[in-house]
């Protein structure tokens, strides 16, 4: 417990260190006595380097002022405002829901209990579940529609096999050929629309030495130049992942990057950012992890066209007429397997796709 937050019993301050919302506690100078984890991640700064600044230098530009904090406690009545913009110590911009409350003591101590709730923090988990609801949904319609066809394509590659066997002439069996290799080859397109149908084998996978796989993989295949830039934090624990699933997402991933950068007309060499960063006390979906991993694999290419940017995920989908529209929708079933998030950011000249996994130590 904090030492400056000596009125804080260690029941109720585990209940508040729980919390996803961010609570501080302000003094009636308002200068604060406590904040909680969920507090330190909005600010991106530990406890102690804020423990003792007043509110005016915590939130600045905002239409809740320090005056206000004073009526509440004249008043003694809460004050809740929704979709309040603030700027932060780092000069961050945010729109946050706030409540204030007063907090009296049986000796006429008064302090300021604030909780906020970061508004895009919450459209972003909604976001998240949406998201994974339609890409369950997707998956249930291509399991059916994967049933539906590989029934008679197993039955017409059958009667192919069957017929090639009772012709005497060459030439007529090139037909029967032709028939059971593009059935084959629907049966394969068809399964790779599904996705991976077996299960993660968990082991313990350094991420750094995944990518490092994956960019001596695309180097060796690139046909131009190619810069790929690391940008990784060392202190990142090990996952515990499927090596070989998550390969392939951040390799499907990494060759539409490549590809993007090949249709690029500029002189200038393309480039592609592998940047690694530990998060905590982070959100996926609508589970917290105390750690979680971000992935960021960014290029310098054209961007994705708006009109692609909200179904890039969904199969079939591409911007390309030599794509199938199959990499993205695989790297986003296989990081839902693992519980993670895959998300895209994408205008002329950077486009981010941010991989979030949680790390269990």
């Amino acid at each position: 417990m904090n030492a400056v937050a000596a009125n804080i019993t260690s029941p109720y301050q585990r209940i508040l260190d729980g919390l996803n919302s961010a609570v501080l506690l302000f003094s009636a100078d308002l200068s604060l006595r406590y904040i909680n984890p969920a507090g330190e991640m909005l600010f991106e700064v530990s406890a102690r380097h804020l423990l003792g600044q007043s509110y005016e230098q915590l939130f600045s530009k905002t239409s809740i002022s320090a005056d206000d904090l004073k009526q509440v406690l004249t008043t003694v009545h809460p004050v809740t405002q929704h979709e309040v913009s603030v700027s932060l110590l780092n000069a961050k911009k945010i729109t946050l829901n706030m409540s204030i409350s007063p907090l009296l003591d049986s000796k006429d101590n008064t302090e300021i209990l604030l909780e906020c709730h970061q508004v895009d923090h919450l459209i972003r988990i909604t976001r998240d579940e949406k998201r994974a609801e339609d890409q369950q949904a997707t998956q249930e319609i291509l399991r059916g529609l994967a049933h539906e066809v590989k029934n008679p394509l197993g039955g017409l590659r059958g009667s192919a096999q069957l017929l090639q066997r009772q012709l005497d002439n060459d030439n007529l069996k090139e037909y029967t050929r032709v028939i059971i290799d593009e059935a084959d080859r629907l049966s394969l397109l068809v399964d790779r629309m599904i996705g991976p149908a077996k299960k993660p084998k968990i082991s313990d996978v350094n991420v750094h030495e995944i990518l490092e796989h994956v960019r001596q993989l695309v180097l060796a295949d690139s046909t131009h130049k190619i810069n790929i830039v690391r940008d990784y934090d060392p202190s990142i624990p090990d996952l515990k992942t499927d090596p070989g699933q998550l390969i392939q997402s951040i390799l499907n991933i990494t060759r539409n990057a490549v590809q993007a950068l090949t249709s690029r007309s500029e002189e200038q060499p393309g480039h592609i950012i592998y940047r690694t960063r530990i998060l905590r006390n982070f959100t996926i979906g609508n589970c917290r992890h105390r750690l979680a991993l971000l992935l960021e694999i960014e290029d310098n290419g054209p961007g994705i066209p708006d009109n692609l940017q909200k179904k890039i995920f969904f199969p079939m989908v591409t911007g390309r007429a030599e794509g199938t529209g199959l990499g993205l929708s695989i790297a986003q079933s296989i990081i839902q397997q693992h519980h993670g998030l895959l998300e895209c950011d994408s205008k002329p000249g950077k486009t981010v796709f941010t991989i979030n996994l949680p790390i269990t130590t």
